[in-house]
């Protein structure tokens, strides 16, 4: 039978119910239930895909193929469990699959409404999938009192009712705010949120206090006496060093011992050895490298969430504090003692996947000077592409390369995919498709090289499964000029016709991927290229 555990959030956004949740589920896991954690977006977006990243930070790709809120990361980098399209909905998708079937007269000429229609979807989605569970942790976003969100609200407290009493908790996290000219915490916020969600039909069983500073004890027993929940049930939650200390910091606070005392369950102490080796490997480093990440998007670390976890795994496997310097790749395309002075100092430069022209250019300057000054270097999906177009100019002879997403070149190194194989069966996509979920989209299969660089980063395997997030590719046409050019394809896609894997033999590590491999990495087991990529920058490191 599988448990629910609801969260919700009050007073303001950001306030890590993300995280709680992935902290949580991980806290379950290590007392040996199986868990799934669920993202409730009331935007009415269909999906994140087409956001821009300032707006919303990353897009997150699941194996099949799912666009999804970055919390999603959260949940698999914690849990170790692959999120699915099952495990993200948002009131766009819900609005839009009722619309449909109301066009289509499956509702035999009912009125639509929001109750019953969209909260019983949204309940339809909360239990899907969930046989084989003991617990499902659904995090619902935005904050209570958020309009988009009362039919999730609402749902919930249905579905509260439906189900036995033993099945369903409600934690509510929320804000305890520190004011410096009293000197006070205040708990009158958490008091009026609290309030909020009581108000709409749902008593929180479970308060997490986000504060600043340690909550007195009077404090969490006042915060008891008016939320009308148990002491032991007011949990804080304070600022912690790391993300990867937080599953410690919340077992220490009796989180995961109160939700199974809600439950009225029993079972062994968490094993949370492999938290305490993470969390040792974080806070113990023995080296540093710098890592310069020339992207758009530099201004929202967000936008590259998963990037930078990636990179902090990969200093865990190398027992190395990885130092991050964003760099804008606007500031590189006409200033040539911008390049050198900003990335001279770095053992590893990374350029990021992206879409369209801006800070192209400054981007195959950063490709042309790891190869030319032999810094090691790492490019995702637009920095593998860019790589191809830094390697046609400049070791091939293609002055005119280019890709046909940035306007028309009379030498389309990259271009539009139009068709691939999927496991669904061959894809044909047009360059005027709608934006929205037409790209290349989740785990795909990539043949490598049997003598190559990566085969041997990959432990030498000669077959690979990676996510990918693209609509345009590498022109399988120029493979040969590339290679003449020391550009190695040293991974296809199994029919042989989509580059996924380009490097330099020549070059102390210099490796493309068409695919996200961050989007697989996770501290207790980092990605074999972002673990080979900060080896070599402390290799480089030792160089300078």
């Amino acid at each position: 039978m599988a448990r629910y555990i609801f969260i919700t959030g009050g007073v303001v956004s950001s306030l890590g119910k993300g995280l709680m949740a992935a902290s949580l589920a991980a806290l379950l896991q290590a007392r040996g239930f199986r868990v799934r954690i669920r993202k409730f977006d009331p935007y009415l977006n269909v999906d994140p895909g087409t956001m821009s990243p300032y707006q919303h930070g990353e897009v997150y790709v699941t194996d099949d193929g799912a666009e999804t809120d970055l919390d999603l990361g959260h949940y698999e980098r914690f849990t170790g469990v692959s999120a699915r399209q099952a495990d993200n909905i948002t009131s766009g998708r819900i609005y839009r699959d009722i619309i449909a079937k109301e066009r289509r007269g499956d509702y035999l000429g009912a009125t639509v409404q929001v109750i019953p229609h969209v909260t019983d979807a949204i309940k339809a989605f909360a239990q899907a999938e969930t046989e084989d569970l003991d617990f499902v942790l659904c995090e619902i976003g935005g904050t209570v009192g958020d309009i988009e969100g009362l039919p999730f609200i609402e749902a919930l407290r249905q579905l509260h009712n439906e189900l036995d009493r033993e099945q369903t908790c409600f934690v509510h996290v929320t804000l305890v705010p520190y004011i410096a000219a009293a000197g006070e915490l205040k708990t009158k916020p958490t008091q009026h949120s609290v309030r909020e969600l009581t108000g709409l039909g749902i008593q929180p069983d479970i308060l997490l206090c986000r504060c600043e500073k340690p909550l007195p004890e009077g404090e969490r027993a006042k915060i008891a006496q008016f939320c009308n929940v148990r002491k032991s049930a007011v949990i804080p939650a304070l600022d912690a060093s790391s993300i990867y200390s937080v599953p410690l910091q919340y077992h220490a606070e009796g989180l995961d011992a109160e939700v199974l005392r809600h439950f009225g369950l029993e079972s062994p102490k968490p094993d949370l050895s492999r938290w305490d080796d993470i969390v040792d490997r974080y806070q113990h480093p023995e080296g540093e490298v710098t890592i310069g990440v020339v992207g758009k998007y530099v201004g929202l670390q967000d936008a590259y969430k998963s990037l930078n976890e990636a990179l902090v795994h990969g200093g865990m496997a190398n027992r190395v504090r990885v130092k991050i310097q964003w760099l804008d790749a606007e500031l590189f395309e006409a200033d040539d003692d911008e390049i050198v002075a900003r990335l001279e100092p770095m053992h590893g430069i990374l350029v990021p996947g992206g879409f369209g022209v801006r800070g192209t250019e400054g981007k195959i300057a950063s490709v042309r000077f790891a190869r030319e000054r032999k810094v090691p270097f790492f490019g995702i999906c637009l920095g593998m592409q860019m790589a191809c177009v830094e390697g046609a100019r400049n070791t091939a002879g293609i002055k005119a390369a280019g890709s046909t997403e940035f306007g028309e070149t009379s030498e389309p190194v990259v271009g539009i995919i139009t068709e691939w194989m999927s496991p669904e069966g061959l894809q044909k996509r047009g360059a005027d498709t709608d934006l929205g979920g037409t790209m290349r989209l989740g785990a795909y299969e990539a043949k490598l090289a049997g003598n190559s660089h990566v085969s041997a980063i990959y432990g030498g395997a000669t077959s690979i499964s990676e996510r990918h997030r693209h609509r345009y590719e590498v022109n399988g046409a120029y493979r040969e000029a590339l290679e003449q050019g020391g550009l190695v394809f040293s991974g296809m896609s199994p029919d042989g016709l989509l580059p996924e894997i380009v490097e330099r033999p020549d070059h102390p590590w210099f490796v493309g991927v068409q695919f996200h491999p961050e989007l697989k990495s996770r501290p207790f087991d980092p990605h074999p290229l972002f673990a080979g990529f900060i080896a070599a920058a402390l290799r480089q490191s030792r160089l300078v």
